[in-house]
């Protein structure tokens, strides 16, 4: 109409869409404490990784065992972005993937994934989010392997599970099979921590003996 006032076109209302497979509190947290057990064990840390990393990983521990899974991914987060400092230059594949470096704020234009529709945007990060976990349980088992660690015996269902995967796309059996793995990897592996702490000692010089 002439004269009328120029309007920009009204944006769609974005409607959250729920993930394909819901996960529990306890799940999330799991399923990045797990891989950072066996991220902290690298060599590249020659037996004893910093404090401020073990510290992080030891207060989500404890809070995953008190059941308090909220501290427990705070903590998470927190040991996400002191792996992705600058100062651990070798920190190596596939476990690199749990790093969350901070971000530098960018128009949200500037993301590849910004027009997608919301289910779409949603069903993409799901599936990235499943390999990553898939690479991170490949990750431990060559870790495991090459350190006597009992574990192999989950490679052919973590196999199904990526061509689950690959062909049907995220679903509840494939999230299974990954729980079932990082289950067995906390009661199998060696606490960092505990590691950690014994490290000096055994290196430490004997402590002067008194006068008798």
């Amino acid at each position: 109409m002439p004269g009328a006032p120029n309007r920009p076109p009204e944006k769609p209302v974005e409607v959250p869409v729920a993930p394909p497979v819901p996960e529990t509190p306890a799940q999330r947290a799991l399923r990045r404490l797990a891989p950072s057990r066996v991220a902290l064990l690298l060599e590249i840390w020659k037996g004893s990784p910093s404090p401020e990393l073990t510290v992080p990983y030891a207060r989500a521990e404890a809070a995953f065992a008190a059941g308090d899974y909220e501290d427990a991914v705070s903590a998470l987060d927190l040991l996400s972005i002191r792996f992705a400092e600058p100062r651990w230059p070798s920190f190596p594949e596939p476990f690199r993937r749990l790093r969350v470096a901070i971000p530098t704020p960018v128009p949200p234009h500037w993301d590849p994934e910004h027009g997608l529709a919301p289910g779409e945007r949603e069903a993409r990060r799901a599936h990235r989010a499943a390999e990553d976990q898939l690479a991170l349980a490949d990750g431990t088992l060559a870790w495991a392997a090459a350190h006597g660690v009992e574990i192999g015996e989950f490679a052919p269902r973590l196999a199904a599970a990526r061509t689950e995967l690959g062909t049907s796309g995220v679903s509840v059996a494939v999230y299974e099979a990954i729980d079932a793995f990082w289950r067995a990897v906390r009661e199998r592996l060696p606490d960092p921590v505990g590691r950690a702490r014994a490290a000096p000692s055994a290196t430490a010089a004997p402590e002067p003996v008194g006068d008798a």
